[in-house]
C-alpha cells in the first residue's frame, strides 16, 4: 500500500481520474464498465472501481452504510464512514493506477459524498469539501461526468429493493439533483452534465464524446 502524500498524489502525466456521478437511477454504474472497455480498445490501461468499495475495507463499510438499516447512523457519522472508505480506495487503488500511468474510472467520489451528505443532507459541504482533501490526499479528478435525469424518471429504472439511501424519498432525490448540478456549475472545466434520460447507447456516446474532448 502506498504511505505519505507525495507518493500518494503523484501520477504520471499520461494518467487520467474519471468519475461518474448522478442520482440513483440515473444509469451511471450501467456505463462505468462501457467507458472502461472503449478505452481499452483505444489502448489505455484502465482500472474501474467504485467508491464505497473496491477494497476489503471498502466493501465491509459499504454494506455498513448501505444495507444494515438497524444501525442507525448520525449524520457525521456516515459522512465519516465513506471518508474511511474513500482513503482506503485512493491508498490501495486509485493513486498506485495514477503512478503506473493508468486511466482510472470510479463509480462515484467525493462528489457523491458533497451531495448526499451536505446539499441533499444536514451537513455543510465546504466541511466535507475539507475533509475529503485529507481523505483522498489531494488526489482529484481530471473529469467528473454528471448522469442528469428527473427523479422521476430515475426512480422508475430501479427495479430491485432500496438501499438506506435510495429509500429517503423523492424530495431528498430532488435535492440530490439540484446538489449535483450547483456542483456541475461551480466548476465547468472539470465537470460535464450528460443527459441521461435517453437510451443506454445515446448516453455512453454523449460519455465517450465528452471523455475524448476533455481528457485525450
Amino acid at each position: 500500500m502506498a504511505d505519505g502524500k507525495s507518493s500518494l498524489s503523484a501520477r504520471t502525466s499520461n494518467a487520467r481520474f474519471i468519475v461518474l456521478e448522478g442520482i440513483d437511477g440515473s444509469g451511471k454504474s450501467s456505463q462505468v464498465g462501457g467507458l472502461g472497455n472503449w478505452l481499452r480498445g483505444q489502448g489505455k490501461s484502465v482500472v474501474v472501481c467504485r467508491d464505497p468499495g473496491a477494497t476489503p475495507a471498502g466493501d465491509a463499510i459499504r454494506q455498513i452504510l448501505l444495507h444494515r438499516r438497524e444501525i442507525d447512523l448520525a449524520a457525521t457519522t456516515e459522512m465519516l464512514l465513506y471518508m474511511a472508505a474513500r482513503a482506503q480506495l485512493v491508498a490501495d487503488v486509485i493513486a498506485p493506477a495514477l503512478a503506473r500511468g493508468e486511466w482510472v474510472i470510479s463509480d462515484r467520489f467525493l462528489p457523491a459524498n458533497i451531495v448526499y451528505q451536505g446539499h441533499a443532507g444536514s451537513l455543510d459541504p465546504e466541511v466535507i469539501r475539507r475533509v475529503g482533501e485529507v481523505a483522498t490526499n489531494g488526489i482529484e479528478p481530471d473529469l467528473v461526468l454528471i448522469l442528469d435525469i428527473d427523479p422521476a424518471q430515475a426512480a422508475l429504472r430501479i427495479d430491485r429493493e432500496l438501499d438506506r439511501l435510495e429509500s429517503r424519498g423523492d424530495d431528498y432525490r430532488r435535492r440530490l439533483r439540484d446538489g449535483y448540478l450547483r456542483e456541475a456549475a461551480a466548476a465547468p472545466g472539470r465537470y460535464v452534465t450528460i443527459d441521461a434520460s435517453s437510451g443506454i447507447d445515446d448516453v455512453g456516446r454523449a460519455i465517450r464524446d465528452a471523455v475524448a474532448k476533455h481528457c485525450f
